[in-house]
């Protein structure tokens, strides 16, 4: 029986999601907990729609696992959420399980996601950003201490939307493609916080994109580079070392779309 779940995580505590040896990881210690949940006499593996990078953070994370039916039964018989609630009392702190479900049929946390949207955090008050966001928010500024500039950063941003070879914003794997549709980028102020907010929504993204994206985006708005800027180091369609790549702490996954579950 598939199962679907939904994963939130704190990613300071962990070497990325995907399980590694000797390391913890966001993947290990969720199958671990599922493992004992269901009290399966094999190990329960995930596989998940967005394997996120160390230090990478996620508030609509999707993973699938295929478990025995009998198991699943047992301890849904037990009432509503009694996986979510087990989960909780079996998992650390810094992640959860917010959602466990039998997942509609053909089915694939990877496959069947139709896109996947981020979100980018930054601060650019002159005094630092606020200390109860400090792992979640990347601190940075203009010469001076200058405010970063939404409108420029946008109107780079206009140049890299749609179907290109993001070669250039990509560490490329032996075998895969850097072929990805950016359906949508743009900066805005998050009301309250005032922290600036960089929404991006893609087919896929492939290793390190979306911090690249934000390294050559930043500077634009902080004045270092000209608008026209991103859009050329796109068309260079390789990494170059002056197109730098933005650390992980400000990077959260927000939601994975799919199709309705009868399609």
């Amino acid at each position: 029986m598939r199962l679907r779940l939904g994963i939130a995580y704190d990613g300071s505590g962990f070497a990325g999601w995907a399980r590694q040896p000797g390391l913890r990881t966001v993947q290990g210690t969720v199958e671990e907990a599922l493992t004992t949940a269901l009290r399966a006499s094999e190990p329960v593996r995930l596989a998940v729609a967005g394997r996120t990078d160390a230090g990478v953070h996620a508030r609509g994370q999707v993973a699938h696992a295929d478990v025995p039916a009998g198991a699943w039964h047992a301890l849904a018989a037990r009432g509503d959420d009694v996986a979510v609630r087990r989960l909780a009392g079996l998992l650390p702190a810094d992640v959860r399980v917010h959602e466990v479900d039998v997942a509609p049929d053909g089915f694939d946390a990877r496959w069947s996601a139709l896109s996947r949207t981020y979100a980018y955090r930054v601060s650019d008050r002159p005094g630092g950003a606020d200390p109860l966001l400090r792992s979640h928010v990347l601190h940075h500024t203009g010469p001076r201490n200058a405010p970063l500039d939404a409108e420029a950063m946008n109107a780079a941003a206009s140049s890299l939307l749609g179907e290109h070879d993001f070669a250039s914003f990509c560490r490329r794997r032996e075998g895969s493609s850097t072929v990805r549709t950016l359906l949508e980028l743009r900066w805005s102020r998050e009301a309250g916080t005032g922290l600036l907010v960089m929404h991006v929504r893609a087919d896929a993204f492939c290793h390190s994109m979306v911090r690249a994206l934000v390294g050559v985006l930043l500077p634009v708005g902080d004045g270092r580079r000209p608008v026209d800027w991103p859009g050329g180091v796109l068309a260079r369609v390789r990494r170059e070392p002056d197109a730098e790549v933005a650390p992980a702490i400000g990077l959260c996954l927000e939601h994975v779309e799919y199709p309705p579950d009868g399609e």
